[in-house]
């Protein structure tokens, strides 16, 4: 029988097919995964829905699937037939989900283990591997208490420091890769925003002294609140508030429509390296959030792209990115717009050195670059320099910023 790649998610019709998790020959079991697909830059696997035995693999790592595409071939042991994706008449001859497939973002989870579905919900959020929680309900069924009581003793043990890892295993000399996954995804999307998008840029620097005081002040009470408070929670922040007082930067351009669409969400991107590549999470309604809530979202934003375990939701739907190289060591930078959005804001490292006040007295300031790139199809230079300003004002007060503006 053949297995037909099933809906994925909504809107989404295509996928990239990235690795086999079965071979020829294995058996399967209902819910195990048996590949990984990449879809709009989020990596998920795709479960069986049926027993039997693998006899064939249709498709190999690189090729791009269309949903109700046959992409392998099993022995059917339950009898019942394979599913058959479902037609969207709003598509018209494509096929689309009614609702995302299952998947399994979190660690491996044994096939017999006595759990209720949102108890396994719950350990992939957590990350807790349910082969290794004892449950104290009927016959063995773990319940939610015995996986909480797991959840604090794995919070509570020590975590051994890892170095921060930007590069593949791939990435060594000597060697020829092919263009795939993620990495060809954003070789693509990139020449696309290049090929269309006239960028204009300018840098400017800004006194951030303050800044750093405030975070000092507040990353302890922060950190009281289960959040980490860094910098970049304070830029997300003045960035939303400054796309909703000059309102021409919070757009994208319609190409087909030739329409400018000025957006009436502040939803903001914040471009997250992991060894596979670049990914850019959104931080939603961040101008009408509180700091702490954005540097939660940060927090949890980064730590799922890290970990491969991004959901669809989380990447779609920005109005503008922020990128930051400041953490690895570099002044400015010139970056790439995320098309179809109409700017970006690079931040550079925060350095410290001596400047001249307004009455000519010298003090030691610490100062940042920020580096915006803009759509000069829309954003002339005077709106990208007021955006910019409208910016700079909040990072130079951020105490303002501890509320929601």
């Amino acid at each position: 029988m053949d297995f037909l790649l099933p809906e994925l998610g909504e809107g989404v019709y295509e996928a990239e097919m990235t690795r086999w998790l079965v071979k020829a020959g294995d058996p399967v079991k209902p819910g195990q995964a048996l590949l990984e697909v990449l879809t709009d830059k989020a990596t998920m696997e795709v479960p069986a829905p049926f027993s039997g035995t693998i006899t064939e693999l249709r498709v190999q790592p690189g090729d791009k699937l269309n949903i109700g595409q046959p992409i392998l071939a099993y022995e059917d042991k339950s009898g019942a037939p394979a599913p058959v994706p479902r037609k969207n008449k709003a598509a018209a001859s494509k096929t689309t989900p009614s609702k995302p497939a299952p998947t399994r973002n979190g660690p491996a989870l044994a096939a017999g283990i006595a759990a209720a579905p949102a108890v396994r919900q719950m350990a992939r959020r957590l990350g807790v591997d349910l082969t290794t929680v004892r449950g104290s309900g009927p016959h063995g069924r773990i319940l939610i208490d015995d996986l909480a009581k797991a959840a604090a003793t794995q919070l509570a043990a020590p975590q051994p420091a890892k170095p921060r890892e930007t590069l593949p295993e791939w990435a060594r000399s000597g060697k020829r890769v092919k263009l795939q996954g993620r990495r060809r995804t954003i070789a693509e999307r990139m020449v696309h925003a290049k090929r269309v998008i006239p960028h204009y840029s300018y840098v400017d620097e800004c006194d951030v002294t303050e800044l750093l005081k405030a975070r000092e002040e507040h990353k302890e009470s922060f950190a009281q609140q289960g959040v980490k408070l860094t910098y970049l929670a304070f830029f997300v922040k003045a960035v939303a508030l400054a796309l909703r007082e000059v309102p021409m930067v919070n757009s994208s351009l319609d190409d087909a429509a030739e329409e400018i669409v000025l957006h009436d969400q502040v939803n903001v991107g914040i471009a997250v390296a992991t060894p596979n590549g670049l990914i850019v999470p959104v931080v939603r309604d961040a101008d009408r959030r509180s700091l702490l809530e954005v540097a939660r979202d940060i927090e949890r934003l980064g730590d799922d792209a890290r970990a491969g375990k991004s959901k669809l939701e989380d990447l779609r739907g920005g109005t503008f990115t922020v990128t930051s190289i400041g953490s690895l060591g570099g002044l400015f930078s010139t970056p790439v717009i995320n098309h179809p959005e109409v700017g970006i804001l690079g931040i550079g490292k925060i350095v410290k050195r001596p400047l001249l006040d307004d009455h000519g007295d010298m003090r030691a300031a610490d100062m940042v670059y920020l580096s915006f790139a803009g759509d000069h199809r829309v954003i002339d230079g005077a709106v990208a320099v007021e955006f910019g300003n409208a910016v700079m004002k909040r990072l130079r007060n951020p105490r303002a910023m501890m509320d929601n503006g």
